[in-house]
């Protein structure tokens, strides 16, 4: 019973920012470790290395968008079972969810490590990148059984009432990949196969833990006999799709946006972007971890049909993500040229390119939050189709259509002030949404 009375608890904005700064602590520190690849690679390596990061991000983008829909979906799924009273259930599609991310992993793996050349050279990579590309993916993917499920884990830990265990896990395997980061990349001197072993390592340290803890937990949710029933798993994808959306619209923007900068910049540009993509993952952080971890205590209600409650926690939320959308964007601006110094040297062409364009993109925070606090919204009351249109619409259309049209017209700057645009739109939209889309609907 503790479970669900913390998650059927009155929230204040006090103990609401409390109750998810776990899960935002858990993203912060994996935005961390990813980002110190490329600051050690930038440092250690060089920008070439570094552009060979972004060209097999969409790989990684599938693993994480995979693992995302599982959680969000998943978690939407288990948290309402909890809320129904239904415990049994509950426990056995968490079983099967961990099974099947893990099985899913797996087939990534072995796919990818057999097209690997194909693979990289697809992604765009030329020969300059192409051996920099294939050691760090090859070595990266055979970790993927364990990206899928410590994302799962991440969201689960909420689900299950023991945020603050999340959080320390994650703070030991950031703490472990930076560790090994720096010692593989800059006293061995791996290069980027050490920047991929580092990473991979914090992965497993965060996966065990949590296969250990379910294992042995006596509360509420823990390993059972896998059971889910095929209409429940599509009904998890379904429901998390828009995120999957997110990541892969994600994979083809960056596609697209390093295709553009090759032509307006060259491989310099592709490092700055690299540059900023880094910063802005992390500074998302504080809206998706943020939304991550109130969508149980959303689902919760929703499943326990307290709407009054289900509104004023809206309502709380919402003032969270425009406090916090101007703080980053004024953190950003001000910060950017400390900020861009930490991946790069202040003489560095790749410096000057990103510090201009970074001015630029941190428009973008004053908007973002906005769209990715109304997608996990819908996506914790099981309204996965309204999540996933919000979320093609805002991180694929809108994008992709800033990115074709802008260059032609202001050139590099077209680049940078894309983004800010793009999620201006989704904004907009969303907004639109939540004012026509009554949270009474929900209920009907």
């Amino acid at each position: 019973m503790n479970e669900i009375n913390i998650l059927a608890k009155r929230y204040t904005m006090r103990s609401l920012i409390l109750f998810t700064l776990p899960t935002m602590s858990m993203m912060l520190f994996n935005a961390i470790y990813t980002g110190l690849d490329a600051v050690f690679i930038a440092r250690f390596v060089n920008t070439t290395a570094l552009s060979a990061i972004n060209i097999v991000l969409p790989i990684t983008s599938l693993m994480w968008g995979l693992g995302t829909m599982f959680a969000t979906g998943g978690s939407a799924l288990i948290a309402k079972k909890m809320g129904e009273g239904k415990s049994d259930e509950a426990r056995q599609n968490f079983s099967a969810l961990i099974l099947i991310a893990t099985i899913l992993g797996i087939i990534i793996t072995v796919g990818v490590l057999f097209y690997l050349e194909e693979t990289v050279l697809l992604l765009g990579a030329n020969q300059q990148v192409l051996h920099y590309g294939m050691d760090y993916l090859g070595i990266l993917i055979l970790f993927a059984p364990m990206v899928l499920i410590q994302v799962l884990f991440q969201n689960l830990f909420v689900t299950a009432g023991k945020p603050g265990f999340g959080l320390f896990v994650m703070i030991g395997a950031g703490l472990m990949n930076i560790i090994m980061d720096y010692f593989f990349i800059a006293i061995v001197n791996l290069g980027v196969l050490g920047a991929a072993l580092g990473t991979g390592i914090g992965y497993l340290i965060s996966a065990l833990a949590g296969i250990s803890f379910f294992f042995i937990s006596k509360g509420e949710l823990h390993f059972t006999k896998p059971k889910i029933q095929v209409k429940e798993f599509f009904f998890c994808c379904y429901n998390g799709v828009s995120e999957l959306i997110t990541q892969m619209a994600i994979a083809i923007t960056i596609f697209i946006m390093n295709r553009t900068l090759i032509e307006f910049a060259g491989g310099e540009g592709v490092a700055a972007n690299t540059i900023i993509g880094n910063t802005q993952y992390l500074f998302t952080t504080l809206f998706l971890g943020f939304s991550m971890g109130v969508a149980p205590i959303l689902s919760y209600q929703y499943g326990a049909k307290n709407k009054k409650e289900l509104q004023r926690l809206m309502r709380l939320c919402f003032k969270y993500i425009f406090t916090i959308s101007i703080f980053i964007f004024f953190i950003c601006f001000i910060g950017a040229p400390l900020i861009t110094s930490l991946y790069a040297p202040a003489e560095t062409e790749a410096y000057k390119i990103a510090l201009n364009g970074f001015k630029l993109f941190s428009f973008s925070f004053l908007f973002s939050g906005i769209g990715v606090f109304t997608t996990a919204f819908f996506t914790a009351l099981s309204n996965g189709k309204l999540s996933a249109i919000l979320s093609f619409l805002r991180t694929f259309v809108f994008l992709v259509i800033c990115l074709l049209l802008l260059p032609r017209i202001f050139g590099l700057a077209g680049v940078w002030i894309a983004t800010p645009l793009a999620d201006l739109a989704g904004s907009i939209v969303s907004l639109v949404m939540l004012s026509r889309y009554k949270t009474k609907k929900l209920f009907e």
